[in-house]
């Protein structure tokens, strides 16, 4: 896990208590790309789920998870792909 993955998790487990919590760097997918920055971790997937999602829309979930990693997102983070859902939902 690289250095900023282990960030976000740390960051997204205190902020949300995830039962499930997955921090995928895809940075090496975008290669030359905007945002792209030599080293990688600019771009990240973020799967987890978590009870403080539920009877939350879309919008408020990822408005949750870019809260707890505003420092991230505006320091080497240049995208976040979210899945968020609350505990048994698909």
């Amino acid at each position: 896990m690289t250095m900023m993955a282990e960030r976000i998790t740390r960051k997204l487990e205190a902020a949300l208590t995830p039962q499930r919590l997955q921090v995928i760097d895809e940075s090496h997918q975008h290669h030359g790309h905007g945002g792209w920055r030599e080293g990688g971790e600019t771009h990240f997937r973020v799967d987890i789920v978590s009870e403080a999602f539920r009877g939350k829309s879309r919008l408020e979930r990822h408005r949750l998870v870019n809260a707890a990693l505003a420092e991230e997102l505006a320091d080497r983070v240049h995208a976040l792909a979210i899945a968020a859902k609350a505990p048994g939902e698909g």
